[in-house]
Formats: structure tokens, sequence, C-alpha cells
């Protein structure tokens, strides 16, 4: 089988993102063929491809995607040809029409979930599954603070909390998007285009500031962001969509509360099928009940790839974006 997909050979910006043909390998031992009908885009997408995260070159792109399964390899017990799928994680290569994968890191749709929500939700919802039921379990009756709530995993995360029974003060960078995050469930949202995050936090909390911080942003937002902190607090940093954060000095971290810091990763919160079918079943469990609605902002064909990643960069995207095999 043969398929278009998109390849880089050296990093750089949206232009080093070639359409080719490729092969399609039959499955192997544990393996599955998935016919891909939305793809999802992601900030790490951006990140491989500028070379910010290492990876031998020439390599695809893309880790998220949804369709049907083609052809299943030996030893697959839990999946079959025709399967509706989708899947968070993957080796790179999410980019293409079709491709062969490990089956462990592919789950079943449920018929309420369609292919294009299922692509734009599942990197982004078991995102937020691990960093709200695992990272930092909440409870419900919490304040907390997630940085760019208006983003793909920020609207999730407004829907989740407000499930939960969380207050969630988001960070949005206009008017508009701030709007759209309350829309979703944010309980405030702090415009910081224009309003001090710290200072926001504080009047909204009476003083007492809140007990863990989202951030998926990086460098613009990680002083704002432990200045957020009760003492002994919790920093999630997820994300570096505004660059990475270098050079920290730990003393900062008590100098601010004796504060914790962590900086998880999907790969370590999903390691096998199970646990990344419980995560799965805890994401497509809220969307069943109508508790979690896909806000799928922009559709762009794979062939514009390129575009998606110019859109995503700027930040002119709402909620999710997917891409779209012909």
């Amino acid at each position: 089988m043969q398929t278009e997909a998109v390849r880089i050979t050296r990093h750089g910006g949206p232009e080093v993102m070639e359409m080719v043909s490729q092969n399609v390998p039959d499955p192997a031992e544990g393996e599955v063929v998935i016919e891909q009908k939305a793809i999802g885009l992601n900030f790490i997408d951006i990140y491989f491809r500028t070379g910010l995260y290492k990876h031998p070159l020439p390599h695809g792109l893309g880790f998220e995607a949804a369709g049907r399964v083609a052809a299943v390899g030996p030893g697959v017990t839990h999946l079959k040809a025709g399967d509706r799928v989708a899947y968070a994680q993957s080796p790179l290569g999410a980019y293409a029409g079709a491709r062969t994968m490990p089956a462990w890191q592919v789950v079943k749709l449920p018929r309420s979930v369609d292919f294009e929500s299922a692509a734009a939700m599942m990197l982004k919802g078991l995102t937020v599954q691990y960093l709200f039921r695992q990272t930092y379990r909440l409870q419900g009756g919490e304040t907390i603070l997630f940085h760019a709530a208006a983003g793909g995993v920020g609207l999730i995360a407004c829907q989740w909390a407000r499930a939960l029974g969380v207050r969630l003060i988001g960070t949005a960078s206009s008017p508009e998007k701030a709007e759209l995050a309350k829309r979703h469930g944010a309980w405030q949202v702090i415009d910081y285009s224009r309003d001090d995050i710290a200072k926001k936090v504080l009047e909204f909390t009476d003083g007492r500031k809140v007990p863990v911080v989202y951030d998926g942003v990086g460098k613009s937002t990680w002083l704002a962001s432990l200045d957020c902190l009760q003492p002994r607090g919790l920093m999630v940093s997820f994300g570096n969509a505004s660059g990475p954060v270098e050079g920290v000095n730990l003393g900062i971290l008590a100098a601010k509360g004796s504060l914790y810091l962590t900086r998880p990763s999907i790969t370590d919160y999903t390691p096998t099928r199970q646990k990344l079918g419980a995560a799965a079943k805890d994401l497509f469990d809220l969307v069943s009940k109508g508790k979690i609605r896909m806000e799928i902002g922009q559709r762009f064909a794979l062939r514009d790839a390129g575009k998606a990643h110019e859109a995503l960069a700027s930040r002119q995207t709402t909620g999710a974006t997917v891409l779209l095999p012909e």
C-alpha cells in the first residue's frame, strides 16, 4: 500500500515539510495498519520540526490521529479490521493517509466520538487527564491556574475542571479568547495582554493564591506562574509554546515558598495498554456524558500542514486544529 505523508529532511520553518509518497508496511507482530481519517495538530509537532526536540532525520511529524483498522498483525487481540480507532502517542509519523504502528498504543472509539473529534481530543484530552487526575489529583473545590485556556488543551481543561467542581482561572491573549474559555467552563479568565497575571490571581483568590499552576506556555509565563503559587504549591510545566524555560536557579523555588516543580510527559503516565486504556476511558466517559465537547476551530488539508503550523505558532487558532488526508 502507498500513501501520501509529510516528511522533513532538515529542521526549520514550515517550508521544510514536504509531501511524499511512501510505502505502508504490512503489520508485523503486535502491529496494525490504520487508514487515517483525521490527524491532530499539536505544538509538539512544531518542536520536532524546528529541532527543539531531537529525533534523527529524516522523519515524519505528528503523534495523534483517528481512522479505521485496515489490517492487524499476529498477536493483536484487542483490535480487528474495520474497528474505529484513535491514538494519542505513537512513533513520529501521524501526518499520513495511512500508517503501520504498535497496536498497544491504539484504542477503540466509542460510537459517540467521531473521527475529527477523536483526532482533536486524544493527545490534548489525555494530557488533561494525566494533569488533573494523576500529576496533581484534583478533588473538587480547588482554585487553580491554567495558562492558554482558549487553546486546544485549555478548552478541554476548562470543561474537565467544571465537571470536577474546580474553579479554573485561565489566561488568554485577547478578550475574544477569554470569552471562549469562559463559555467552556473557566471560572475567571485573565487577559494577559492587559492585566498582570499574579495580581489578578491574588484578587480572585482573596490573597490566598493557588495550590497548583498548569503551564504549557513556558518561558514567557514562568515567573508569573511561580508568583501565583501558595507556599509548597506545585508548578506543573508541561509545554513550551513561548519557548523553553532555561537557566532555572533552583533557589527561586525556596525564595517563593518552598515550591515543588515537575515537568511531566504523557509517555510516562500511559506506558502500557492498560494504563492508556484507563486514561482514555476517563476521557471518553466525560465526552459520552456531554461534559466535554470538542471545539474544532480549524481544518486544513494534510497538504496544507505548513499553513496549519503557521497559524498555530502565531496564536491565530482557537480550540483544536485537525489535518484531513485526501
